[in-house]
């Protein structure tokens, strides 16, 4: 019977660090996957290990309380960004308020940039003078109304923090 206790202990411990793990991504910003893996191990073990399968659901309902909260957090931040509309300037001036505006950014936060047309080209010049240092997320791509979430994600080179 030592064998068994030892594959037992074995099998808990196992399911321990997998639940600390499955938490620890999903606090990373990662609870899909981390769900998706809490799932897999929960399947490979309802039917002979139930008690530490349990442990797994456990850590699933977790998981998925830690998602929702994480999905409120990034609406109400979304909803909280502030909106350049530049939809009555003339064209010329746009690109420039645009710049303006990122270049104020402090890195991790945003701005909804409102446009009457895809902004895409812009895309690229951003990107040509702010490699890795921002984002780019449609929330609306027209026909009359385009939407583009803006957001610092690192500082210039040579900026101050």
């Amino acid at each position: 019977m030592p064998a068994d206790r030892d594959r037992i202990d074995l099998v808990d411990g196992l399911t321990r660090v997998l639940v600390r793990a499955c938490r620890k991504l999903a606090e990373a910003g990662q609870p899909r996957e981390a769900g998706r893996l809490a799932a897999e191990g929960w399947k490979l073990l309802r039917a002979g290990h139930s008690r530490q399968a349990m442990h797994l659901d456990g850590a699933m309902h977790h998981i998925a309380r830690l998602e929702q909260r994480l999905e409120a957090e990034q609406k109400e931040k979304t909803v909280a960004d502030t909106e350049l509309d530049v939809r009555s300037e003339i064209p010329r001036r746009r690109h420039e308020l645009i710049f303006e505006s990122f270049d104020r950014l402090p890195v991790g936060d945003a701005y909804v940039l409102v446009n009457d047309h895809d902004p895409k080209p812009l895309r690229y010049q951003l990107e040509a003078e702010n490699t890795g240092q921002f984002s780019w997320e449609y929330l609306e791509q027209g026909p009359e109304v385009w939407r583009v979430r803006i957001g610092r994600t690192a500082a210039a080179p040579g900026a101050s923090a």
